[in-house]
């Protein structure tokens, strides 16, 4: 199993297939790797080196009770990189993941990175504050925690089956096969991390790291995102990067890395080909 030890002795697992030009990805909260078989799958295909790690606490990662915080999950990621001395690479992250990316680029700085993509992500700020009065309630981020400490089975079936992916839905083809595979992913990872977890990406305030950044960055967002809701992240990010270009979509879930992958990833190799 490919792992790389960071500073403070966390074994991060990572897949780091083929060869070519590098894209990373970064996986949203509380999946793993194993969420991007799309995209790995499309872009390996098509020539590109592709690698996706599992966050600390998440996956196949070290399951420790401390460390998650978007400090920890950006030199976790710049440990990736470092050890497989990536150069010229394209950084892709949803969901929480697109937060790793944002804070990676502007702790870390962008010499190894050519472009970068977030989906469906949370920068610049979840939660609602008087500076940011579109986000969420800090109320709904307690409920999360509350009910994943309570049956943390039940809560991730109830999000796979419901928001995650649009099937409450009127109408939605709803998909067992992929509400299974997303309560798996869930569950292979640590309670702890995740509670954590969710005061990392609904609190972290981004926008200061979104300006720092130059390099291109594709933002791409649905319009009916159930989880990071559209008017208080997509548009506001593109807004504050130097670089930024948005791409909006209509009718498409929070998951449309998986179910709308057709879509996702023909814009996403336009992006690195442009």
């Amino acid at each position: 199993m490919s792992v790389v030890t960071t500073k403070d002795g966390i074994e991060i697992f990572y897949k780091d297939w083929g060869k070519g030009q590098p894209i990373v990805f970064s996986h949203g909260w509380p999946l793993s790797a194993d969420d991007w078989d799309a995209q790995l799958m499309f872009f390996l295909n098509h020539g590109y080196r592709v690698i996706a790690h599992d966050r600390r606490g998440h996956g196949r990662s070290s399951q420790v009770a401390d460390g998650h915080d978007m400090d920890h999950y950006a030199d976790d990621l710049a440990a990736v990189t470092a050890h497989l001395d990536l150069r010229n690479a394209i950084h892709v992250g949803h969901s929480t993941g697109g937060g790793e990316v944002v804070h990676y680029l502007a702790r870390h700085g962008e010499s190894r990175v050519a472009k970068a993509a977030i989906l469906c992500a949370v920068p610049p700020l979840m939660v609602k504050t008087a500076a940011n009065p579109d986000g969420l309630p800090k109320e709904v981020f307690d409920d999360f925690q509350t009910q994943l400490a309570a049956n943390r089975s039940q809560f991730y079936r109830d999000v796979a089956s419901g928001p995650f992916y649009g099937f409450n839905r009127p109408g939605a083809k709803v998909s067992e096969a992929v509400i299974q595979n997303w309560w798996r992913q869930g569950m292979m990872g640590g309670a702890k991390a995740h509670y954590d977890g969710i005061v990392a990406f609904s609190q972290t305030d981004f926008t200061e790291d979104l300006k720092k950044i130059t390099v291109p960055v594709l933002v791409m967002h649905s319009e009916d995102d159930q989880i990071v809701p559209y008017v208080a992240s997509g548009p506001l990010s593109a807004k504050l990067l130097k670089n930024g270009t948005l791409k909006t979509y209509k009718g498409f879930p929070h998951g449309m890395p998986t179910t709308e992958a057709a879509t996702v990833n023909a814009d996403l190799l336009a992006f690195i080909k442009g």
